[in-house]
């Protein structure tokens, strides 16, 4: 009898310590969470700041600071001349603003930071790919439908680059 309940002990002990291997480190159960919040109002605005998990010690932060300088790059190019500007790249900056923007609220923990950074790399995207198409549409004198498929065509062309040099390269490695 003494023996199953050491076995049983032992078990309860052994499964105690498998949950807290997995629990991330610093958290705890449900019934602390009233004093944890009566611990963050107590800290300052910096340490809550510095504490955070997209905090000023993260990437979460500071990665988003960095990408500001595309942004103001963007806005900088505002005042080139629309024919100077590359579709590609206005492109791309478009795409990657509309992706990670709504990738930034699907993740754990939301970085609204990251997510408002590229919000504006999108809209800055958006309005430099709209000036590249009046330009060439009051170039050809066409209809905006005859630019729009001239933009395709140019960005399919050099989407389709981009791929066989990347295809090339692979190749080149493994030979």
């Amino acid at each position: 009898m003494s023996t199953s309940r050491v076995g049983l002990r032992f078990f309860q002990n052994s499964r105690a310590a498998f949950r807290g291997a997995f629990r991330r480190s610093g958290a705890q159960g449900r019934r602390f969470q009233s004093s944890d919040a009566a611990a963050a109002e107590q800290q300052s605005t910096f340490q809550r700041l510095w504490n955070s998990p997209v905090g000023v010690k993260t990437v979460h932060f500071w990665a988003p600071v960095m990408k500001w300088a595309l942004v103001i790059a963007g806005i900088s190019d505002f005042q080139r001349p629309a024919e100077k500007l590359s579709l590609t790249q206005n492109g791309a900056l478009t795409a990657t603003g509309a992706i990670w923007t709504r990738w930034c609220l699907i993740i754990k923990p939301k970085n609204y930071l990251l997510a408002a950074v590229n919000f504006f790399l999108g809209c800055v995207g958006v309005v430099q790919v709209t000036r590249i198409f009046n330009y060439r549409r009051s170039l050809e004198g066409g209809s905006a439908k005859e630019a729009a498929k001239d933009l395709e065509h140019e960005l399919a062309d050099s989407a389709k680059a981009v791929a066989k040099e990347a295809v090339d390269v692979v190749k080149k490695k493994s030979h």
